[in-house]
């Protein structure tokens, strides 16, 4: 093989960082020595230029209607224009046909709507941004709809979260195809700090959202924040913010979807996650950290949150050297 040709599709619409971390990647891989090298090609309907939906344009580099040859990868970019790229017949039809010529099919963010809607989906597990998730698990119900991580492979067909989890995607790509080392130097580069696995949530309490609006519960939120390896009840917190520790509950789930002692071990795990990933602490020191107590109670932690155990997820998230 003397290249592999990736073949990125957009449309009015389309997110401009949907795109660009998949070509600035590959391009980036290439520089530092992928061989064969990767060659991007935007196809565009008709090959005609594309309005993003920041309203920058973009030129079409070949025509989605006319491309033949086969393709190493077609990946479908999302944007706000998802919904009317999946509802035109020819944006559909010619990415279900290019599947056909591709060693792997691939979507970012909202593309996962079009590739729903070309039927490449069906039955399969699938991620998207996790704010249109349920919108597309309702779309499609043959569709297995996972909003929780980044990015999400079966078999020859991946799907990514939002923006920036196109980084994780393609990363992960270049690693299958030339090894780790290369896919974290292509990180360096791209001064990414973590190569994150797929299995990694696309949300955690620290990025979230907003604090929440209610005076008492944002005031018990900051106390857990500054305080993981303390007593954190339910009933301290609730002292602490002059309620009955039913109200705070109530209070809770009505503005963070979860009960204060949840919240608790989520805000913890995130931490643990962040020290584990970023330093070499032991894993009994983080756990104590973070108010976990033990190395065993972190791994049951970190299995519950991310599903694998700590010192793994440290291996899957650190940078080599």
């Amino acid at each position: 093989m003397n290249e592999r040709v990736v073949g990125v599709v957009g449309y009015d619409g389309a997110e401009l960082l949907d795109i660009s971390s998949v070509t600035s990647t590959l391009v980036i891989a290439t520089r530092l020595g992928a061989d064969p090298p990767y060659r991007t090609v935007l196809l565009t309907p008709g090959g005609a230029p594309v309005t993003c939906d920041s309203g920058l344009v973009l030129a079409g580099q070949a025509s989605l209607q006319r491309w033949t040859a086969p393709l190493d990868a077609v990946v479908v970019s999302g944007g706000l224009g998802h919904e009317r790229a999946a509802a035109d017949p020819l944006v559909v039809g010619h990415v279900r046909r290019l599947a056909a010529l591709s060693r792997r099919v691939a979507s970012v963010c909202t593309g996962a709507t079009v590739l729903a809607a070309a039927g490449l989906l069906d039955g399969r597990p699938a991620t998207t941004h996790w704010r249109f998730a349920d919108r597309l698990a309702r779309a499609y119900p043959r569709i297995d709809v996972d909003p929780g991580p980044i990015y999400l492979r079966d078999g020859a067909v991946w799907t990514s979260a939002g923006v920036t989890s196109a980084l994780d995607l393609t990363l992960a790509m270049v690693e299958e195809d030339h090894g780790p080392s290369l896919a974290r130097q292509v990180a360096r580069d791209l001064v990414t700090y973590l190569q994150r696995p797929g299995d990694q949530a696309q949300m955690s309490l620290f990025t979230s959202a907003p604090g929440p609006r209610h005076d008492a519960v944002r005031a018990a939120v900051a106390l857990v924040a500054s305080g993981l390896d303390g007593e954190l009840s339910a009933t301290r917190l609730a002292r602490e913010v002059g309620l009955s520790p039913r109200q705070l509950s109530r209070l809770f789930v009505e503005h963070t979807g979860l009960t204060p002692a949840r919240y608790v071990r989520r805000a913890r795990a995130d931490a643990a996650a962040q020290l584990v990933a970023s330093t070499d602490l032991p894993l009994a020191a983080v756990a104590r950290r973070c108010g976990l107590g033990s190395a065993e109670t972190l791994r049951k932690a970190f299995l519950a949150e991310f599903g694998m155990p700590p010192a793994r997820y440290r291996k899957q998230t650190r940078l080599a050297s």
